[in-house]
């Protein structure tokens, strides 16, 4: 079934996984769970032999165990939980996670933008059969959050700050009601949250000042920061794990040579403390040098290099595609990348072994010039 979908929720893509840990579970389970909070967390950050299970369960969110237990707690009571971050810290990929191994559904989500209004969180109507047989519960569409309130599930709100004041509001109104009114139905006008309902909320720490939140929305969320990741260990992990789910999905078959995934965490390691000495944002890249970013640049590539190379990885190539991805303003960012090029990937080429470092830092060169 994956196999028909560009991208599988994790609900469907672990769904043998959760079914066997459900199968396994007898802890207490809040609600309507399907699984109890200790198995939760298990599937999302992985078995331990101290657990004690008949197979290894694999880590699947890279990131410290107490913002996991934290938001699992959170969704076990009354209250909203808001993942708060830089862009590409895997905010959304731990609320799909918590959402497929709490209700194994994940994909009631409303998509937060300024284009969005109450409706995509309450309910619309189906034009043509309310001029047909007039306004019923049969011709209103439901939204995703009122399905997951009628259904005991979770909802998802992405990118909360991004939409107006109008739809915070109108969210402030669930949270703390537990309902929705129908004013334009005489009969069956409530549809009340059945226990297990909670909302996951997202927000990008950049966004400040677009459409703050207001108090009376943040008392009803628990917050949870999630920092971007700076350990070299802990962000290798992640963007090997997620590399090998991308080339699985692509089915290539192409090693990573560890000097270069070296070379590529110790590139982003120097521009984020280039971008920490910056005195003006004109002196930082664009890029916010997430984990994410980074897998996208090895994404790239490893493609290219699957169809247009010699199906090997090399330092050229990595480049390249590095300069590419995070060059988005010309002059300024094509200016930071010519600095920092110059400035640390040459002296890094003249140290000892420094062959894999020499070809990264021609390739760049070649890029830079390019794009210049």
């Amino acid at each position: 079934m994956t196999d028909e979908m560009l991208r599988a929720p994790a609900e469907v893509k672990y769904a043998e996984e959760l079914d066997w840990l459900e199968s396994i579970d007898d802890g207490p389970k809040p609600f309507s769970w399907r699984l109890s909070p200790r198995m939760v967390r298990l599937f999302i950050l992985g078995s331990e032999r101290a657990d004690g299970l008949d197979r290894e369960i694999p880590q699947k969110w890279f990131g410290d165990r107490s913002f996991v237990e934290r938001s699992i707690v959170t969704l076990a009571s009354d209250r909203g939980l808001l993942l708060i971050g830089d862009p590409g810290t895997g905010k959304s990929w731990l609320a799909e996670l918590l959402s497929a191994a709490i209700c194994r559904n994940s994909t009631l989500v409303v998509q937060g933008t300024a284009g969005t209004t109450e409706d995509h969180i309450k309910y619309s109507w189906n034009v043509s059969m309310v001029i047909a047989k007039g306004q019923s519960r049969e011709s209103m569409i439901p939204s995703p959050i009122m399905t997951a309130m009628e259904q005991g599930m979770i909802g998802r709100f992405e990118e909360l700050t991004r939409s107006t004041s109008d739809v915070q509001d109108a969210l402030i109104s669930i949270l703390s009601e537990k309902y929705v009114s129908i004013p334009e139905l005489d009969d069956d006008n409530i549809v009340f949250a059945k226990p297990g309902f909670s909302i996951i909320a997202t927000a990008n720490s950049r966004d400040r000042g677009v459409n703050d939140l207001s108090s009376a929305l943040k008392r009803r969320f628990n917050f949870v920061r999630i920092p971007v990741v700076t350990n070299k260990r802990s962000e290798a992990e992640i963007v090997r794990f997620r590399t090998a789910e991308l080339m699985r999905r692509h089915r290539i078959e192409l090693e990573v040579p560890p000097t270069l995934l070296d070379i590529l965490l110790q590139s982003f390691a120097d521009l984020r403390a280039a971008a920490a000495s910056a005195t003006s944002d004109d002196e930082k890249l664009e890029s916010a040098l997430s984990t994410a970013e980074q897998i996208g640049v090895l994404e790239d590539a490893i493609l290219h290099s699957q169809f247009f190379g010699d199906r090997t990885l090399r330092a050229e190539t990595l480049a390249g595609s590095l300069v590419g991805s995070l060059a988005r303003r010309s002059p300024e960012d094509l200016a930071i990348l010519n600095k920092f090029w110059h400035g640390v990937i040459e002296p890094r080429s003249r140290e000892d072994d420094g062959a894999p470092w020499q070809a990264f830092l021609e390739g760049g060169r070649q890029a830079l010039g390019t794009l210049s």
